[in-house]
């Protein structure tokens, strides 16, 4: 299943500037997403981190990731209409700059789940590189 950024805000309620997902390319609602993130200059974080080297700050990453496992979970049935709020991280590893001109390919998978808690393995990617990795909790509610 493919999503567009229009649909993508059917199902998590992030909006410009912070909906940090362009498209979703691949989906198994409640189980696993892949996303892309294309950086670009124009974005206005650059205008201050850092104006002399364009870096995407690690922590935009992480709700990247963030945003592609809230529509993992957020895309089953059950939980439409909820919200998903990041519950925790652990060990998070960053690998790589992002910076402008670089397309993130965001991989979320969930591998725990247990009434409105869940536990996702996620990964950023810029080509075959590794940029970021980390274990996020989430939890749903109305």
């Amino acid at each position: 299943m493919i999503l567009n950024s229009n649909q993508i805000q059917e199902i998590i309620p992030h909006r410009y500037p912070f909906l940090l997902i362009d498209k979703v390319i691949e989906l198994i609602p409640g189980d696993m997403a892949k996303a892309i993130k294309n950086v670009s200059v124009n974005e206005h974080i650059f205008s201050g981190h850092f104006p002399q080297e364009h870096v995407m700050p690690g922590v935009l990453i992480v709700e990247a990731l963030a945003q592609t496992g809230a529509v993992t979970i957020l895309s089953m049935e059950e939980n439409k209409g909820k919200i998903a709020y990041f519950a925790g991280l652990d060990k998070c590893k960053f690998k790589r700059k992002v910076i402008p001109g670089d397309q993130l390919i965001l991989e979320s998978r969930v591998v725990n789940k247990k009434g409105n808690i869940g536990i996702a393995e996620c990964y950023a990617y810029v080509g075959d590189e590794l940029a970021c990795q980390a274990i996020l909790k989430f939890a749903i509610s109305d």
